[in-house]
């Protein structure tokens, strides 16, 4: 969330950059300013109105000395109309407040001067690509809902029966593959200097709105009625919510943490040949790394962690590409983000595997999340994250893109974990 600080104190900035995300905010900042401008006067009124109450409140204890029972009794009175008059404030104060948030919450991050302009996916900018594309024939390679099938890896039509479409079911070494590349994460993580943790599934509403989720893609989660609870879309939400209403001491900074996660995403008006197989699923396994740090230092931050993903992508023998996303593709709290995409060889497309992204302060004022500085006072932290790696799609390129006539080849990182060189044919 922006401050009003922020917004009215570099007003013509937030509105060029946040045109960047096709924002248009003069309209909302305006309002925002007027708002603003009646609740700091409602405030005066109201300092003045309380001040004025402990004057009179002090004098008629002198007046009931001296024997001025009737000027205490009317200092009584004004004191009895001046609370009538301070209720009435703050009721006013609170309403311009609630107001005034509700106008902020509307706002997205401010983009980063990173951030190129575009409108869509097709505008953002290639960063970096590597690895090698493999050598297949194209008559005979299959794509990976086919060799899921193939190879009894994966059922998705047993997904539907016990849940619906988007919830497959693993089975033999596709499980055995699913575990051994989330511990492959983890493990890379861990020596990477993140502390790994086990959150929660389902979060409340105060840790939705903390991270952004809430209201902004309020029906894209799946939400328990009942208990009003949410399930997760990604580790991200609990992990950072740890820091929720917490002050940081600077000499921790950053701190680094890990999570595995099942990740749950309704997906509404999915549809077409993007969700066939493994590219789109309700529920799914990711591994999630997240940064807390101070501002000065959030930028190299983010590049540590773009450069960490690389560095899976790379031991997992994927052909992969980095990409800067354009002001029009970039989240609703991201300040600016790196996705990580390989390629399918079967289906001949690039698959979204990770997005690292710097939100800068925007979560951290929702969360209340500060550090002390070496001056001990406190600031707002900058939040971060990354997907170290999501897994349906790194499935989908390692079975498409390992396929031989022995069987599915494993890359050599990744075999101390799953114990096996190769899925055999059945």
């Amino acid at each position: 969330m922006l401050t009003t600080k922020f917004l009215l104190e570099n007003t013509d900035e937030a509105i060029r950059r946040l045109a960047v995300k096709h924002v248009d905010a003069a309209p909302i900042i305006e309002e925002i300013r007027t708002i603003d401008e009646r609740r700091r006067a409602t405030q005066r009124s109201l300092d003045d109105a309380l001040a004025e109450q402990n004057k009179l409140s002090k004098e008629i204890g002198t007046l009931m000395k001296e024997g001025k029972k009737d000027l205490a009794e009317e200092a009584k009175n004004k004191v009895a109309q001046l609370k009538e008059t301070t209720k009435e404030l703050e009721v006013t104060k609170k309403d311009l407040e609630d107001k005034l948030h509700g106008l902020i919450v509307q706002l997205p991050n401010v983009p980063s001067p990173e951030v190129p302009e575009g409108k869509t996916a097709d505008d953002n900018v290639i960063e970096k690509t590597g690895g090698v594309m493999p050598q297949l024939d194209k008559a005979t390679m299959l794509p990976h809902w086919e060799l899921a099938k193939k190879y009894d890896l994966i059922d998705f039509e047993l997904g539907v029966k016990i849940s619906g479409a988007g919830f497959p079911v693993y089975k033999g070494y596709g499980a055995r593959l699913q575990r051994a590349l989330i511990n492959f994460f983890l493990d890379n993580a861990r020596e990477a200097g993140y502390l790994e943790v086990q959150p929660p599934y389902v979060v409340n509403e105060d840790s939705g709105y903390g991270t952004g989720q809430l209201p902004d893609k309020e029906g894209q989660m799946y939400h328990v009625g009942l208990d009003n609870l949410y399930l997760i879309p990604t580790a991200e939400v609990p992990v950072t919510n740890i820091f929720r209403d917490v002050i940081l001491e600077e000499k921790d900074l950053p701190v680094k943490v890990t999570a595995y996660s099942a990740c749950f995403r309704r997906e509404a008006g999915s549809y077409g040949k993007d969700v066939r197989g493994l590219n789109r699923l309700h529920q799914f396994d990711k591994v999630e790394i997240v940064r807390i740090d101070k501002p000065e230092h959030s930028y190299d931050s983010l590049k540590d962690m773009v450069g960490y993903v690389e560095s899976l992508v790379t031991k997992l023998e994927l052909p992969w590409r980095i990409l800067r996303l354009c002001g029009g593709d970039i989240s609703f709290t991201s300040a600016l983000t790196f996705d990580f995409e390989v390629y399918s060889m079967a289906q001949e497309r690039w698959l979204e595997v990770s997005s690292v992204s710097n939100f800068e302060s925007f979560q951290a004022n929702r969360l209340k999340c500060r550090y002390r500085n070496a001056d001990r006072k406190t600031e707002l932290c900058h939040t971060l994250n990354g997907s170290a790696l999501a897994l349906p799609r790194i499935v989908a390129a390692l079975l498409e893109n390992n396929q031989t006539p022995e069987g599915i080849r494993i890359p050599e990182a990744l075999r101390p974990y799953t114990g096996f060189d190769i899925i055999p044919l059945p």
